[in-house]
């Protein structure tokens, strides 16, 4: 009797294996075909415009296999826990029934998500160091590290409280073009007021926000929250929560430097 259930178990275990491995392989593929329009341009203008040998051709391989293989396994772990993850607590909070916990729980992981995002922090590190450079802030690593510092929260602020608006936009059901226009009204008389200086990088700042960590969880959010509420269609009322993710830090960013 053992042997037999040994044997099923090692049957069964073999089969999910191959089932995994087919996945994995059908994911690899679909990377590479992603991937291949990117090669393929710079194939072109670097044989045929600038007609010069591509450099390092090992090397260069060697990295654009491990970009495909960082891609498919970037999408297999959004698929398997990052989706699932927001969908699923979004319709724990829905049967809750608290809105005030789906509020501080939406600003939350607003917050969080943008102040891990690498793109932020990449590009925060290089604002202070051309504020330093331009004079606004004093040329010392504190000084610089604390102007990085408060551009991140500022963005991450920012964009919890965006979400917050986008997850009451969802209970509420409203339009989301009305809010959407109202925003960037709101970003345009900032610009107006806000230094020179600062409006690039706030601009940049509503692009990075919304990059490989919050894209998921807050698109996964608004899907699973939509989806939970009787009267809401995930497909209307779920997707719109990465555009406030991108208005808001423009603002934010903008009051920051002319507080700054």
């Amino acid at each position: 009797m053992a042997e037999c259930v040994a044997l099923a178990w090692t049957s069964s275990g073999v089969d999910g294996l191959k089932s995994w491995l087919l996945e994995f392989v059908h994911s690899l593929l679909e990377s590479f075909r992603d991937l291949a329009p990117i090669i393929l341009v710079i194939a072109f203008f670097q044989l045929v415009v600038l007609q010069q040998p591509i450099p390092n051709l090992g090397q260069l391989a060697s990295g654009i296999l491990l970009v495909v293989m960082g891609l498919t396994f970037f999408i297999r772990g959004l698929e398997m826990a990052l989706f699932p993850l927001g969908e699923s607590m979004a319709y724990a909070f829905a049967r809750k029934g608290s809105v005030t916990w789906l509020l501080v729980f939406a600003f939350a992981l607003g917050f969080g998500t943008t102040v891990a995002e690498p793109a932020l922090i990449a590009v925060a590190s290089e604002a202070a160091e051309v504020a330093a450079v331009g004079g606004m802030i004093a040329h010392e690593a504190n000084a610089m590290e604390a102007y990085a510092t408060g551009l991140r929260y500022t963005v991450a602020v920012s964009v919890g409280f965006a979400i917050v608006i986008g997850v009451i936009r969802i209970i509420k059901g409203w339009p989301i073009q009305n809010l959407i226009v109202v925003g960037y009204l709101g970003v345009v008389v900032m610009t107006i007021f806000a230094p020179r200086e600062i409006i690039g990088i706030a601009y940049d700042s509503g692009g990075v926000t919304t990059s490989t960590i919050t894209v998921p969880l807050v698109t996964a959010l608004g899907v699973g929250l939509a989806s939970s509420i009787k009267g809401r269609n995930p497909m209307i009322d779920g997707f719109g929560l990465i555009a406030f993710a991108s208005l808001t830090p423009m603002i934010f960013v903008m009051a920051y430097g002319m507080v700054v």
